[in-house]
């Protein structure tokens, strides 16, 4: 195949022809995170409708060759959410990595190493151990509250897709790393994106579900119901052998996060938190480069505020089985 078109709702439509790329696109490692949830639970699950990791990584490829990144961090782009078990990263709450919701980044290199995606990149003079560093590319990945494709993306995924289209627009490199060329864009993204931590990422729903699923998976491998290498396969290859399973817990679980709300649980007694995702992006002025925080003092006032409610965390609720 010479080349493939991609259509992608918030980027437009791109025909690729990097032999490399289309080989990466169509490799199984690639093609698993169809079935893999952005969202880490399942939308059958989960109070909202959501995407796969598929879409999330090729949307991040579309974002950095829009930038003009060279094609290895295109590449490192399309590869930096490969090496997620079923369930994203519910499975940091399965192993006790909740505050961080690093696990799969811990996987990356040896997940790549060991996978047909290493004979790919070699194929092709690309050097794996280059691909699995992430911070070698600094459009890719950066440390919040900085702008990068990754953060980006997931965002805007979120976002009213004219929010998206009207944010992505204001959207530039100087210097090697992705700021906003319009104080304005920057100030829609940046309260667009708390917006979405304060009531998806970091809220009520999101934070105790996450908690309960991975409940259900801890006993499902303590009971041996599942093993720790199902969570390598996707989804619902794991949710069929629950729903198999005879564990009442694991049923009583399933069935209660059928229901699109769970705030009618009984309260216990703990906050619980979820890790903090905020942006402050850089601005270009007429003075150069200027943080958001520091140029507009309502949106300074804002992050703190959220800051402060995140740090209460929401009330654990307790499930009786």
């Amino acid at each position: 195949m010479k080349s493939i078109t991609i259509f992608d709702k918030i980027y437009g439509t791109y025909k690729i022809t990097s032999p490399v790329i289309i080989k990466l696109l169509k490799s199984s490692p690639v093609q698993r995170l169809k079935k893999i949830a952005q969202f880490g639970v399942p939308d059958q699950l989960y109070h909202l409708k959501g995407y796969s990791r598929y879409d999330h990584s090729v949307g991040v490829f579309l974002l950095l060759r829009k930038l003009e990144a060279s094609e290895l961090e295109q590449i490192a782009g399309l590869l930096h959410d490969v090496s997620h078990t079923a369930f994203s990263h519910v499975i940091d709450y399965v192993y006790n990595m909740s505050e961080l919701e690093e696990y799969q980044d811990n996987q990356h290199k040896s997940f790549i190493l060991n996978s047909e995606i290493k004979a790919i990149l070699m194929k092709y003079d690309i050097d794996p151990n280059l691909i699995t560093n992430y911070y070698l590319f600094g459009l890719l990945e950066q440390r919040i509250p900085d702008l990068c494709a990754d953060r980006i993306d997931y965002a805007l995924r979120e976002f009213p897709i004219k929010t998206a289209r009207l944010c992505l627009s204001g959207i530039t490199v100087t210097k090697d790393r992705i700021v906003f060329n319009d104080r304005e864009l920057a100030i829609l993204f940046a309260k667009n994106f708390l917006d979405r931590q304060k009531k998806h990422w970091g809220g009520f729903e999101a934070v105790v579900r996450y908690r309960i699923f991975a409940q259900a998976l801890k006993e499902a491998l303590d009971k041996n119901i599942i093993r720790s290498e199902d969570l390598w396969k996707y989804d619902d290859f794991v949710v069929k052998k629950l729903k198999k399973s005879s564990n009442k817990k694991i049923h009583s679980i399933l069935t209660l996060l059928k229901n699109k709300s769970l705030d009618h649980l009984p309260k216990g007694r703990k906050a619980l938190h979820k890790k903090f995702r905020y942006v402050d992006p850089q601005v270009v002025t007429a003075s150069g480069l200027k943080r958001l925080s520091f140029i507009d003092k309502s949106f300074r006032d804002l992050l703190q505020k959220e800051k402060k409610q995140n740090k209460k965390g929401v009330q654990e609720r307790i499930i009786t089985i």
